[in-house]
């Protein structure tokens, strides 16, 4: 279900804001360009929580929870 999220609400706001500039300003080629920017966005979400995701199953927790000892 988080995979889903991650990846229809980027294409949904990209693409609102291409439908408001078209109507506004009458550039519809935005429309797509917005669309193409909201999938590979949203892609980019999804990668980065199946990393951590896997990251977490490897080594029991998230790198960024790992203390360094000096």
């Amino acid at each position: 279900m988080q995979f889903g999220i991650n990846m229809i609400v980027p294409i949904f706001l990209c693409v609102g804001l291409g439908v408001f500039i078209y109507r506004r300003y009458g550039h519809p080629w935005l429309v797509i360009l917005l669309f193409f920017l909201g999938a590979a966005a949203g892609f980019q979400n999804c990668y980065r929580m199946a990393q951590r995701l896997w990251q977490k199953k490897d080594t029991g927790k998230v790198k960024s929870d790992v203390k360094k000892d000096k």
